[in-house]
């Protein structure tokens, strides 16, 4: 396996040099891989649930504070989750009655490191063209 697939993968230290879209070209299994995972956050509404969860205090949220944001049935909410956890965005605990979700930031910080640029460094002053 490739450091590219690694890196995609979550089997490398993120800390490491990987490379990016602009450094190497991706394989196909690779290619695949983060195909899903753009799949899954290229609909508005999983967008705005992966931001929901997110950005909410605690780390986590009830699928019923989720719901009700939305103009959707609770089973087509239910379903746009399930295709966020399918994509290892997020993860899922049930307490009791009720559904808590939380990001898996692994997959974010692996999809940044994808298509985070290589620095460049600056030009001196006075020299650009």
């Amino acid at each position: 396996m490739s450091k590219q697939e690694r890196v995609v993968l979550g089997q490398d230290d993120p800390d490491d040099c990987c490379p990016t879209l602009l450094t190497a070209p991706l394989d196909e299994e690779s290619a695949a891989d983060l195909a899903r995972v753009f799949k899954a956050l290229g609909d508005p509404v999983r967008l705005r649930l992966l931001s929901m969860i997110a950005s909410r205090a605690g780390g986590e949220i009830c699928v019923c504070d989720l719901t009700p944001a939305f103009e959707l049935s609770q089973p087509t909410i239910s379903h746009h989750l399930k295709l966020l956890r399918q994509a290892g965005l997020i993860d899922s605990e049930r307490r009791g009655t009720w559904v808590y979700y939380r990001l898996l930031p692994g997959t974010t910080d692996r999809l940044a490191a994808v298509l985070t640029r290589p620095a460049v460094p600056a030009e001196p002053a006075g020299t650009a063209p």
